[in-house]
């Protein structure tokens, strides 16, 4: 159960986001919700609606009724567009969403290499957001914000990315230059933490108020949600639960580290561990997720090496698992990314293993969920802070 915390969000904005959480909803329901007068909902909602923010519909989520039928409010969802991007190795993909988080249209981008310089990253986003704008029918004025998420070391606050393996330089204040670039106001984080947003705003987080989620592709990452909110550390990056030591001097992470967890269950560590179990060289595929398939291939067809791969590299993400429920205690852990199509990586005995290292303190197990979402999800996690962003500035403290 999550700890009792103020909200220090201006009711306004509170009373618009609990209707975007919950699609459409009737003013009394708001009011419970929010534990305040009917009255002051009607105000702020008339407020709102004056605003082009919200609109009344018919309340679908009832069944018929005499006489008038009952009114619920919704978000207008073409008063505003955002654009969210999720950069990496090897493609770049965008969508636009309106304000109510329905994707209009969506747009990718190959990467020209496996790590880009400032320069080449700003113009594929500049190619991108033509491609996006022009499939949508939409011009850069009726985009209201972009949010932009990358792997690695991200500052969210000041937009500076600190490492990145998709990019050649440290230190780069990326956003100052997306946002001069686009002439658009632009948010940028960690992509995990946007993953994470996507699954608070519209996955398996909705309605949970504590849960972390654990993402496998080229890396290993994880976002945390605390009482509700995108917990990103004191430094801004976040979690880093794929640079957590599994074991002292072990294999060779691409952080230029050993013993990160990432380098016995990432995408690059599989591969590096196939070009033994296939007897090939891995360096002679042109892409890394030819390799990881064939490897699956392999484990299905019932090649021992092959199984042995996936098998330790369950075992070792049930190591870190065991820590986030240790650490955290959340109350759902959501798995997420295109590697969880392959179950030996989360078979039953990899939970039973996970759960075998936790003090049990009375607990029941907890809960672990798996989505095989594909890549748009984490631009549309990105699109989801930049809704969120926008939402700050239409009605936070500053707002007029």
């Amino acid at each position: 159960m999550a700890l009792p915390q103020e909200d220090a969000r201006p009711l306004r904005q509170q009373v618009f986001e609990q209707v975007r959480a919950n699609g459409q909803m009737p003013r009394m329901d708001v009011a419970r919700a929010l534990n305040i007068s009917p009255g002051s909902v009607t105000t702020i909602t008339s407020d709102l609606i004056a605003r082009g923010l919200l609109q009344e519909v018919e309340d679908s989520q009832r069944g018929p009724s005499r006489g008038r039928p009952p009114i619920a409010l919704r978000v207008a969802p073409l008063s505003r567009f955002v654009v969210g991007m999720k950069l990496s190795d090897e493609r770049h993909t965008a969508v636009l969403l309106d304000l109510a988080g329905n994707i209009v249209a969506g747009a990718h981008q190959t990467s020209g290499a496996l790590r880009q310089s400032n320069e080449e990253i700003l113009a594929d986003v500049n190619t991108l957001m033509g491609k996006l704008l022009q499939k949508a029918g939409r011009a850069p004025d009726d985009i209201s914000a972009v949010g932009i998420g990358l792997p690695g070391l991200v500052d969210a606050c000041t937009g500076v990315v600190r490492w990145s393996p998709v990019m050649t330089e440290t230190d780069t204040p990326l956003r100052d230059q997306l946002a001069a670039m686009l002439g658009l106001p632009v948010s940028l984080d960690n992509d995990t933490n946007l993953l994470t947003l996507a699954e608070l705003w519209f996955g398996a987080g909705r309605g949970i108020s504590n849960f972390a989620v654990v993402t496998i592709e080229r890396g290993v990452g994880m976002g945390l949600v605390l009482n509700n909110r995108l917990f990103r550390g004191a430094l801004g990056p976040g979690m880093e639960l794929g640079h957590t030591k599994v074991q002292l001097d072990g294999a060779l992470c691409r952080c230029g580290q050993r013993g990160c967890l990432e380098a016995y269950v990432a995408d690059y560590a599989l591969i590096r561990e196939a070009g033994t179990a296939l007897d090939r060289d891995p360096r002679i595929d042109s892409s890394a997720v030819t390799m990881i398939e064939t490897l699956y291939q392999e484990a299905n067809a019932g090649n021992e090496a092959a199984l042995a791969i996936f098998s330790r590299a369950g075992r070792f993400l049930s190591v870190g698992l065991a820590n986030i429920v240790q650490l955290f205690d959340p109350e759902r852990i959501i798995l997420s990314g295109e590697r969880m199509r392959y179950a030996y990586m989360t078979a039953d005995d990899m939970l039973a293993e996970m759960n075998s290292m936790i003090l049990p303190a009375g607990r029941t197990p907890t809960p672990v969920d798996i989505h095989a979402w594909s890549g748009s999800v984490w631009a549309k996690g990105a699109a989801a802070l930049a809704l969120s962003e926008l939402t700050d500035t239409l009605l936070g403290d500053g707002a007029t």
